[in-house]
């Protein structure tokens, strides 16, 4: 499957100031795939090294972290030569070594030559911040699929190429429009995590046994999420950190057709309560990459950080798939597009989705006392709110009066309509989200 992140990468490898590269995301998007075809393509020989399925690489690093040596060892247990001017080589799971994490430092600095990239699920959690080479490293990050990547991925390069390059001052035709929107349905059912979309590709001509093969795969996808859980929090917090995360879909469940709510400590865990009880658990998830936090702003001024509060924030789920997996929707639902009370939220969550795989990892939500703007976008000096409307009714109310407030000179409202314009209100389709930048 295509990825966007490819040409990050090959950029990466062309750099002349390389540094070494750790690729995060949560578990299953496809770190470890990407990395692999990355070494089989663009590179002689690649070597792979993963210190969660073996602890015995992890030994090596335990005597120093000087680059030559561990090489040398490296070739040893790999029973392979290492060209280091030439040759990729791969750490896999490295938060499971922390001194793997921290010999990067040493590679950046004495074996700047070595191509090196590294990967992890849990690097934002439970590592003591000493382990990470600051300033030593370059970073990038992996989502779920897009939804143009998800094109891509079972076939349908042409619609992919029209939502990457289209002209936004210009209406889609007709015919694309109504095939893009149809396919961004089963989207939201099959959401973009690798192995799904797999699933679905090879069963994509008949529907019906495509849709139970992909909630089986998600439910699958999701005991393994939570046995994650239990494996890298720690016994005593383990439960608190589930409980949270299904909370997540609950919360949303209850916001009705209308906009997600502000998510409520209170009801997240029973018996538990205040922020600062539950910061450890929603710590972890966000470190995990397993939810999407929003902070909520009453004002608006550069920076919106300056604004946010530590307990004022939406969460929504990393993946719309497994959110209608975990939350029991039926295909059917999302295929239909009579959502009922869930059509709102996950149409917001689909966009705080793609906003984050384009590199917008915070955008903000606007809260007035009677209304709201579900996000906004800080570009230099200017926040762009952007309304998200699940059908074909445009009108708001809340955007009016954050206009008449504070007069921006761009919003956007995405909806099921084709592409219009009106003065400085550009309306956009749903899945033309990806199409906001930072």
């Amino acid at each position: 499957m295509k990825r966007n992140v490819t040409s990050s990468l090959y950029a990466w490898k062309l750099s002349s100031d390389r540094k070494p590269l750790i690729l995060r995301g949560a578990r299953q998007v496809g770190k470890t795939y990407t990395l692999k075809e990355f070494g089989q393509r663009d590179f002689p020989r690649y070597h792979y090294v993963n210190f969660e399925e073996d602890e015995r690489p992890g030994r090596i690093f335990e005597r120093d972290l000087k680059p030559n040596r561990i090489i040398e060892e490296l070739q040893f247990y790999l029973d392979q030569a290492i060209n280091r001017h030439e040759d990729l080589i791969i750490f896999d799971e490295i938060q499971r070594c922390p001194r793997a994490l921290t010999s990067l430092k040493y590679f950046s600095e004495d074996m700047p030559e070595l191509a090196l990239c590294a990967a992890g699920s849990l690097l934002g959690v439970g590592l003591n911040m000493e382990s990470f080479p600051v300033g030593k490293v370059r970073f990038l990050d992996l989502h779920p699929l897009t939804f143009y990547e998800f094109l891509t991925g079972i076939g349908k390069d042409r619609l992919a190429e029209l939502i990457r390059d289209h002209d936004l001052s210009q209406p889609l035709p007709d015919t694309a429009h109504e095939q893009l929107w149809e396919l961004w349905k089963r989207y939201l059912v099959i959401g973009g995590l690798p192995e799904v979309v797999n699933c679905y590709r090879e069963r994509q001509e008949n529907l019906y046994e495509a849709a139970q093969i992909v909630r089986k795969t998600q439910k699958d996808l999701l005991d393994a999420y939570v046995a994650d859980i239990a494996k890298h929090s720690g016994k005593a917090n383990a439960l608190h950190i589930e409980r949270l995360w299904r909370n997540v879909p609950e919360q949303l469940g209850k916001a009705g057709s209308g906009s997600a709510a502000k998510f409520k400590l209170r009801d997240a865990i029973p018996g538990i309560r205040g922020y600062e009880r539950l910061s450890s658990p929603l710590d972890w998830l966000d470190g995990a990459n397993l939810i999407i936090r929003i902070p909520i702003v009453d004002a608006i001024g550069t920076p919106l950080s300056s604004f946010g509060k530590e307990n004022r924030f939406k969460l929504y789920f990393f993946d719309t798939g497994l959110m209608g997996a975990i939350s029991g929707i039926a295909p059917s639902v999302f295929l239909n597009y009579g959502f009922g009370s869930y059509q709102g939220y996950i149409a917001e969550n689909y966009v705080a989705q793609e906003l984050r795989a384009n590199g917008i990892r915070t955008p903000y939500c606007w809260q007035g006392r009677t209304a709201e703007v579900e996000f906004l976008l800080e570009r230099e000096a200017e926040i762009i709110p952007v309304e998200v409307k699940s059908g074909r009714v445009t009108q708001s109310k809340s955007l009016k009066v954050y206009m008449d407030r504070y007069q921006p000179q761009l919003t956007y409202v995405l909806s099921a309509n084709n592409i219009t314009r009106q003065k400085i209100r550009h309306y956009l389709p749903l899945y033309m989200a990806g199409r906001l930048k930072p």
